[in-house]
């Protein structure tokens, strides 16, 4: 059996209910994303086993946690879990090490697949080890909460809005730690949050909830370029693309991406990386302009050849959205309704994209 997760819930409440049915992969990050009240965290609980719906079926790879039909219910001290919440809930009286060694002692030596110093390499926590819980910043905080959570050697990492209560500035100190976590461990994790960037960021997979029922599931890769979800209306709607670092120059600080599948280049405003490493990045729809010819004489410099796949009504009836394909890679972009009559568009139309290279989210 590959690897995956399946998860079917039914709960009622008087006037709420969650419906979901979902096949999951059983690797990389699956974000649960949505408004408030749409049944995120309702979800990542009952996969916990803190919650227990009245129909319910869990399966994490080959392990069946809960089967109401069966009467099977896995204790949440027995299911492998290592779950992450908005605060770290330290014990003030512990050490950050002790704090650690905690979640280390849940789990036998002889089952532990992650060792302390691995976890506090990978949290970038070393030199915290000494210090009480009211001496660490909250980002800091949430870094040993995430790496004791890791201590515990769990087959599914639950993090139910971990960065939600950081100001934007421990939030971009942490994010790097969790893509670090995503690139070198091969524990699965579902990661619950309403912020669209975060998830563009992290997820491989995305499953989109509103009051309780499931809207789309899949890559995120193809799930944010549907014009058919809400995920396309807001201001910051735009398509995750990962590609190939192929060249850079370092005159100017500007990285070539090329784009999956083809030979098409990105320019990105960024730090060096080595050619052959993979980049993920967003481009947000408002940042993409259209253009019924290659414009050489511009400050954008990336002018991708495009073909209209289909367009609707934005939010706002002055404006317009329009998903394109640029040799196998999706793109947004949002333009108003008076440039879309302009340009005479209609799907099958062949023209270019311009994007600037410093609008490129990497």
């Amino acid at each position: 059996m590959a690897s995956s997760i399946a998860v079917r819930l039914h709960m009622a409440f008087p006037s709420f209910n969650v419906n979901v049915d979902l096949s999951l992969p059983g690797t990389g990050v699956t974000a649960l994303y949505g408004p408030s009240g749409s049944g995120k965290t309702t979800c990542l609980r009952c996969i916990a086993g803190l919650e227990k719906a009245q129909q319910s079926f869990i399966r994490v790879n080959d392990e069946v946690w809960q089967d109401a039909d069966k009467g099977i219910f896995l204790a949440p001290h027995k299911r492998p879990i290592g779950y992450v919440f908005q605060e770290a809930s330290l014990f003030e009286h512990l050490t950050v090490r002790g704090n650690l060694e905690f979640g280390l002692k849940r789990i036998h030596k002889s089952q532990r697949s992650v060792q302390l110093p691995h976890a506090t390499e990978l949290l970038g926590i070393d030199h915290l080890l000494d210090r009480l819980p009211d001496r660490l910043s909250g980002g800091e905080r949430q870094r040993v909460g995430i790496a004791r959570a890791l201590l515990t050697s769990p087959r599914l990492m639950l993090l139910d809005e971990p960065l939600a209560a950081l100001d934007s500035k421990r939030k971009s100190e942490i994010l790097p730690y969790l893509e670090r976590l995503h690139n070198e461990l091969e524990i699965p994790m579902l990661y619950v949050s309403h912020s669209q960037d975060e998830v563009a960021r992290l997820a491989d997979h995305l499953v989109l909830l509103e009051e309780g029922n499931v809207l789309a599931s899949g890559p995120i890769k193809e799930t944010l370029a549907r014009l058919d979800l809400p995920l396309a209306m807001g201001d910051d709607a735009g398509v995750v693309i990962e590609g190939t670092v192929s060249a850079y120059d370092s005159h100017y600080q500007l990285l070539t991406v090329t784009l999956p599948g083809s030979q098409l280049p990105l320019t990105v405003a960024h730090a060096e990386l080595a050619p052959g490493k993979t980049l993920r990045v967003k481009v947000q729809a408002r940042d993409v302009s259209l253009n019924l010819q290659a414009d050489n004489q511009s400050s954008i410099l990336n002018r991708l050849p495009v073909t209209v796949v289909s367009e609707m009504t934005a939010d706002n009836t002055a404006h317009m959205l329009v998903r394109l394909d640029a040799a196998g890679t999706p793109l947004l972009a949002r333009i108003t309704r008076y440039s879309y009559d302009n340009l005479r568009l209609y799907p099958g139309q062949q023209l270019w994209a311009q994007i600037k290279a410093v609008a490129v989210l990497a």
